[in-house]
């Protein structure tokens, strides 16, 4: 039976109407109601095509074919369900739909033994508990319950007490932790979330490698004094201050590599009155490149400028790094294994790196990995307007069908 778009179609369809913000974007916090019902979809159409489920410790949700043994090797695909608030209907829910429409087409062809496990990783998006890809980086072991247990949602509950209920249980981290052996490798489908494809009409794409990320906390003070009657010249205004850095941070990108990006993306200012002087700010700041080495040249220039111009300005400085992850290049193998699968349905894939972080960049040092890009309208997403082709989605989904069924991978 030949992958269906217009099943994919519909899933998309029934899936983002599993929203906590109906007209305003995808709303699906992990462990949330929306979360819960776009995850029971998925699991209600696996389990009608011949599959079980299994949820790691984690809370992670995996679906196999009920004819393969749980310790039979088998490809891993999959991403993540969860959004940003008021997001789009592709991100992580195309990387999920497509290796359940490869489980539905082999089972109507009969086959109830392919080896394929559909996998659902809870919290990629970061924003429901303040750090991303908390169920794949459980799953692999370097997060543990203590920082776990730190990371709250706007409830107030930790990763681990809105998790309970689906499955998270810190006292089996390290009995359910992934085992390699389980697994040929992974393959995650997912969106670009950049231009450049559809610029280029490039239905699919092979991702090579995926760029490596810090992430800062800065906090900033000066001092508070009214607005009107204090000199420019007697200021120690941490807005202003702010505001020199983010413009310097901006620069700082191009000047370290035409694919290194920067973003101040959060910033909170005290006591955020209009006739006083800001004593106080906290922002943070994302830098992404595709090589370890940049990143550590930018730690240190960021390092520093920062520290120039708090000193120019007379304003006290804390910076602390929140998050460090290295670039991640995709396994050779598998892209190989790819290209291979693609040329029965496809051009020659062209290749890319993913500039975004993904599940995949945790996987990849534990399992053999590589990714599949799909293009995206004017590189749209993280917003309501996010669109890809349907035919592009069902290609993608045909390589995967023939990567997972070729014996020689």
């Amino acid at each position: 039976m030949p992958i269906s778009a217009a099943r994919l179609q519909r899933d998309l369809e029934r899936i983002a109407l599993a929203t906590a913000t109906p007209g305003r974007g995808a709303g699906r916090p992990t462990f949330s109601t929306a979360w819960a019902q776009a995850v029971d979809y998925v699991v209600g159409e696996s389990t009608a095509c011949g599959c079980r489920r299994l949820v790691d410790a984690a809370g992670n949700v995996h679906l196999r074919p009920h004819g393969i043994e749980d310790r039979h090797p088998v490809w891993l695909s999959g991403s993540h369900l969860d959004s940003v608030p008021h997001g789009g209907d592709f991100d992580g829910v195309v990387g999920v739909v497509a290796p359940l429409e490869v489980l539905r087409a082999a089972w109507e062809d009969g086959c109830t033994s392919l080896p394929l496990e559909l996998v659902i990783f809870a919290e990629e998006e970061g924003t429901t508990f303040g750090l991303g890809m908390l169920g794949s980086r459980t799953w692999v072991g370097t997060l543990d319950a203590a920082r776990l247990s730190e990371l709250k949602n706007a409830q107030g509950q930790s990763y681990l007490e809105a998790g309970r209920p689906y499955g998270v249980s810190p006292e089996r981290f390290k009995a359910e932790r992934l085992c390699p052996n389980e697994y040929r490798g992974l393959i995650e489908i997912h969106i670009e979330q950049g231009p450049a494809m559809w610029r280029r009409n490039q239905p699919v794409a092979l991702v090579t490698a995926i760029n490596g990320r810090r992430q800062y906390a800065v906090e900033l003070r000066g001092a508070a004094n009214h607005a009107g009657s204090t000199s420019m010249s007697d200021r120690r205004d941490a807005l202003a201050g702010a505001a020199e850095m983010i413009a310097m941070i901006e620069a700082l990108a191009p000047s370290l590599g035409p694919q290194v990006v920067a973003t101040v993306g959060r910033i909170e200012c005290r006591p955020n009155a209009v006739n006083v002087i800001p004593d106080g700010v906290v922002m943070t700041v994302d830098v992404r490149a595709p090589a370890d080495d940049v990143l550590l040249d930018g730690d240190a220039e960021l390092q520093r400028r920062l520290t120039e111009i708090a000193a120019r300005r007379g304003l006290e400085i804390k910076l602390v790094t929140t998050e460090s992850l290295p670039a991640a290049a995709m396994s050779a193998e598998v892209c190989q294994h790819l290209r291979r699968a693609a040329k029965s349905v496809a051009d020659p894939l062209p290749e890319t790196v993913s500039g975004a972080l993904h599940d995949a960049a945790i996987l990849a040092p534990c399992l053999p990995t590589a990714m599949l890009f799909i293009a995206s309208r004017d590189g749209i997403s993280h917003n309501p307007a996010e669109f890809s082709r349907i035919d592009d989605l069902a290609l993608a989904a045909q390589i995967l069908y023939k990567a997972v069924t070729d014996p020689s991978g």
